[in-house]
């Protein structure tokens, strides 16, 4: 049985090299963001919005504890997943956590570049969000760091470098 874990701040690429790492293992992928759209059948930003970021947490908590049962998967958590709770605790506990690593100016420029609706960026000037990441990254990195590996990402802009990433993985577990 295998669960592998991947965390790390939004635009870190957990998504992209989660989904190419199930494959290369053939597993199945979960994003937990997916998961909790498919069965809440409200997007991320609409439970935002309609709980805050409170009742988002604790139906994110929820779900986290429903999809990290899973055999045979690759999970990719929410940029905020391990940091509330006992969340992280309970994933080093479910499986072999990941913690994709980038730079504040890096997870800038991937945010910049996705077309991903961010909840916590909404509104934000580009100097804001810079700044937002910056200061977010530095409270949410301790947790980050509980991972049971940790992965640099600062490069992951091509197809290879994410093939190069998913290489690196399969070696560290």
């Amino acid at each position: 049985m295998q669960r592998i874990i991947l965390i790390g701040y939004m635009g870190a690429g957990k998504t992209t090299v989660g989904k190419q790492l199930a494959h290369d293992l053939g597993l199945m992928f979960y994003d937990l963001d997916w998961y909790i759209t498919s069965r809440m059948h409200r997007t991320v930003a609409q439970i935002f919005e309609e709980s805050g970021e409170e009742g988002f947490r604790k139906m994110e908590h929820n779900m986290l504890h429903e999809v990290a049962e899973f055999e045979n998967v690759v999970l990719s958590c929410g940029g905020g997943t391990p940091c509330f709770f006992d969340n992280m605790d309970y994933l080093n506990r479910q499986g072999e956590t990941v913690y994709l690593k980038a730079t504040p100016e890096v997870l800038y420029a991937h945010l910049k570049m996705g077309k991903t609706v961010r909840p916590l960026l909404l509104n934000k000037t580009p100097e804001e969000v810079e700044a937002f990441v910056k200061e977010q990254l530095a409270q949410r990195e301790p947790y980050y760091l509980k991972a049971k590996h940790v992965l640099d990402v600062n490069l992951l802009d091509s197809y290879d470098k994410i093939q190069t990433s998913v290489k690196n993985i399969k070696e560290m577990l």
